[in-house]
């Protein structure tokens, strides 16, 4: 493997899929093993596709440009084994240039989900926290009838807001980056946040 890792501009990133500031997310409905999500984008169309790997010690997800799976777009790993507190690498599948990481706070998720946002180097440069203690008890201990809603922050600034709807059959998510007017945040690193909360919190949020 060369040494020599391609990278993706800010202005190859500013523009088509990754340019976007709206997305909704779907759960695949009839989906008995793995996990598998449609994102589209504004007009309806969509923008990304991705598909958890069944039956895999180490959670894997893949996102792709659609359902047909022929252009993987980036690959989301966790660096260890059924671990309630994992560390889950993103790398953009197509230059092999690590994004950054994502890292749940195990103790803290107990009673409110929180993530913590890692740079390439592994430092925490921000964090994607559920809304508020009080919601998160009450989804835990009462019903968990009441939607997910999570802020992302880098610096102690907002940057992408992640709300689900309410509905028992199919999973729905708003992501939003539109209050990242700087683009402080790589999309890529967003959007694999958003598939990662899906997958894992929609587990215990019955979506």
């Amino acid at each position: 493997m060369s040494s020599a890792i391609q990278t993706r501009s800010r202005s190859e990133l500013a523009h088509g899929r990754f340019g976007q500031t709206r997305f909704m997310i779907r759960r695949k409905f009839f989906k008995l093993f793995g996990g598998a999500f449609h994102i589209y984008d504004e007009a309806g169309n969509v923008a990304f596709y991705s598909k958890m790997k069944a039956f895999k010690l180490k959670e894997d997800l893949r996102i792709y440009s659609g359902e047909d799976m022929q252009e993987e777009l980036l690959t989301i790993q966790a660096r260890s084994i059924l671990d309630f507190g994992a560390t889950y690498d993103v790398t953009d599948a197509a230059t092999g240039e690590r994004v950054g990481a994502l890292r749940r706070k195990a103790l803290s998720s107990m009673l409110r989900d929180t993530w913590l946002v890692l740079d390439v180097d592994g430092q925490e440069v921000g964090r994607i926290e559920e809304d508020s203690m009080l919601l998160a008890l009450v989804r835990r201990f009462l019903t968990n009838l009441l939607p997910q809603t999570f802020t992302g922050t880098l610096g102690g600034e907002q940057v992408l807001s992640f709300r689900q709807h309410f509905n028992p059959f199919i999973q729905k998510i708003d992501l939003d980056f539109s209050m990242d007017t700087q683009r402080r945040l790589d999309r890529r690193l967003g959007i694999a946040a958003a598939v990662l909360l899906c997958a894992i919190e929609g587990r215990q949020s019955g979506g």
